[in-house]
């Protein structure tokens, strides 16, 4: 068989972007915007990734993807559209235009008086980005309004470690407030927000720049690694603070579902997220990596069909592309394996597959949320069918069948009738009368006629 991937997963962090906030505890966020230095990251992103499984003479090339033009029906292409509004939609229609550049030959037509028109752009090819808006969908973005995840961080702000390290670097963090301002909370708890607002002023800033030391600027990295990592993984693979992962597993192992069965067209597909299903991801995985990923960074899960049976293997880039032929999407090692080796995909499923969140109800129920993002309808479904449920189970047995009801009935019409008869006969004795024997056939026919329309009912 071909060693060539019969199905790739990209998965990959947004580009540049302005500074934005989100709340320490629940991460809800405030929108921000890309920045033209992210659209360019994602684009020449894109042009890597082609260059390494769409080229003939890639690493990984996929000879039965449609590389010219995209066949829509090949491709799954999903992006995060929450909490950081557009920047991660924006950086997914970049990355496209470098998967799939502009095509003047394929993008023009020579119509009846022999003209020839083009496609805008050069030719652009459009291919269509599906947005994933967190209240309608929870698989990109699971961490949002969950009330779970929330009490997860409140309880590592709590922990001895988390105290130590705060305790320890409290001196630092003071230092920081010249270049902070006087109304930005200096905490390890706002630690992110501490450090998003001095990354982007370090890109973007010169006179910030020119105020802070590469020391300074490392030693905020590290201790926002320190936080994040202990807010988006857990100490198991099942715990709330890998959330992220879990979530973003369900469309994956559809995915890697699609791509074993011969009669799906479906062989790529593309999440475009934020760094915190990365963090997630890798702590499930066993992935040697704890750190935030940087703008623009990709993770690829390249699915192979081999004379031992369907394999998979990861590759990472943290970062911008360096190199434009895509070599710089390096072997990852996955659950103690060697980096670069293939995994056997049933061993590999068989380790995520329990931890996935599979449905709406399933992330209601984990979170503990019951009224957002669809979650009280769901909960409402999931308590009508458990109630059916029960109803059917602890009913069945004393339901009686039709035929054996009209048994019945007309059992009891006998009964009432011959009650009658003895209560007549009893009476018609008291006053010296025999009984009038018409009145017993009524009877009779009364049971018999009560009977036959039982009969007809049935």
């Amino acid at each position: 068989m071909s060693d060539a991937p019969i199905g790739l997963i990209i998965i990959t962090r947004h580009g540049d972007r302005q500074g934005f906030y989100q709340d320490p505890t629940s991460y809800t966020a405030s929108n921000t915007v890309i920045t033209p230095l992210g659209e360019v990251q994602e684009y020449q992103s894109g042009t890597g990734v082609r260059a390494r499984y769409l080229t003939p003479g890639g690493a990984s090339y996929m000879p039965q993807i449609s590389a010219a033009v995209p066949n829509i029906n090949q491709i799954d292409v999903r992006a995060d559209a929450g909490g950081e509004g557009g920047v991660i939609v924006d950086s997914a229609y970049a990355f496209m235009q470098g998967l799939f550049p502009a095509n003047t030959t394929a993008q023009s037509i020579t119509l009846a008086n022999g003209t020839t028109i083009t496609s805008p752009l050069g030719g652009y090819v459009y291919v269509p980005v599906q947005s994933v808006e967190p209240t309608e969908d929870y698989t990109l973005e699971g961490f949002t309004s969950c009330p779970t995840f929330a009490s997860h961080n409140t309880a590592f702000y709590q922990s001895p470690a988390f105290l130590q390290v705060q305790s320890e670097n409290e001196a630092f963090l003071q230092s920081l407030e010249p270049v902070l301002g006087p109304n930005r909370t200096i905490s390890l708890a706002n630690m992110y927000n501490i450090f998003d607002f001095m990354n982007v002023q370090n890109i973007h800033n010169a006179s910030f720049a020119a105020l802070v030391t590469p020391g300074t600027m490392e030693h905020v990295r590290d201790l926002t690694n320190y936080h994040e990592y202990g807010v988006f993984s857990d100490v198991t693979p099942g715990g709330v603070g890998n959330i992220a992962g879990q979530a973003i597993l369900a469309p994956m192992l559809t995915a890697l579902t699609e791509f074993q069965n011969a009669s799906s067209p479906v062989r790529l597909q593309y999440l475009g997220v934020s760094y915190k299903p990365f963090l997630s991801l890798f702590n499930m995985t066993q992935v040697p990596n704890t750190d935030i990923v940087d703008y623009a960074s990709v993770l690829t899960y390249e699915v192979r069909n081999t004379s031992s049976g369907y394999t998979i293997r990861a590759s990472f880039r943290n970062g911008t592309a360096t190199a434009s032929d895509g070599s710089d999407i390096a072997p990852l090692s996955m659950f103690g394996n060697q980096p670069g080796a293939d995994m056997p995909l049933e061993q590999f499923v068989a380790n995520v597959a329990p931890y996935a969140i599979n449905n709406l109800t399933q992330w209601c129920n984990v979170c503990n949320q019951t009224s957002l993002n669809g979650c009280d309808i769901a909960l409402e479904a999931q308590a009508e069918r458990a109630s059916a449920s029960t109803s059917s189970s602890s009913g069945g047995s004393g339901m009686v069948s039709p035929p054996v009801a009209g048994v019945i009935g007309a059992v009891v019409a006998l009964a009432v009738a011959g009650v009658l008869v003895g209560l007549w006969a009893l009476w018609t004795r008291t006053r010296g009368r025999r009984p009038v024997q018409p009145m017993a056939a009524a009877a009779d026919d009364a049971s018999a006629t009560h009977s036959a329309e039982m009969a007809k009912k049935q």
